[in-house]
């Protein structure tokens, strides 16, 4: 503590004897420590509210960050939400006629398939 050894220290508290007296030394050092304590108590209160406001503000900021990003998200979503096409607008492969029902595409002929007549070979030949 300030570089003061045992020896200055007791030189100190000597010279303190002499110039005081012994009735008001013990007086004296009470106030001393009295004071010393509730400064230690002071300093000690001031490093936790620095240490309060600083988180309160760490906080502060990430919170202010997180709505930030949250907010950009929304955003986000509602442009690909724009950009996107309505399913009413959406092109679909349903027939001008209307949608063709199962019993409808079985009776239907297919043109597709090659057909088979048997009198068509005969005359080739």
């Amino acid at each position: 503590m300030f570089g003061l050894g045992m020896p200055e220290i007791l030189l100190i508290l000597a010279i303190a004897l002499i110039v005081i007296g012994p009735k008001k030394l013990p007086e004296l050092a009470k106030t001393l420590g009295r004071a010393m304590g509730e400064f230690k108590r002071s300093a000690q209160d001031f490093k936790r509210s620095i240490d309060m406001e600083t988180t309160l503000d760490d906080i502060k900021s990430s919170a202010t960050d997180m709505t930030d990003m949250t907010g950009k998200s929304r955003q986000e979503e509602k442009d690909n939400g724009q950009n996107q096409k309505k399913p009413d607008q959406e092109k679909t492969d349903v027939p001008k006629d209307g949608p063709i029902d199962d019993a409808e595409a079985e009776a239907a002929p297919e043109n597709d398939a090659p057909k088979n007549d048997s009198s068509g070979d005969k005359k080739n030949r």
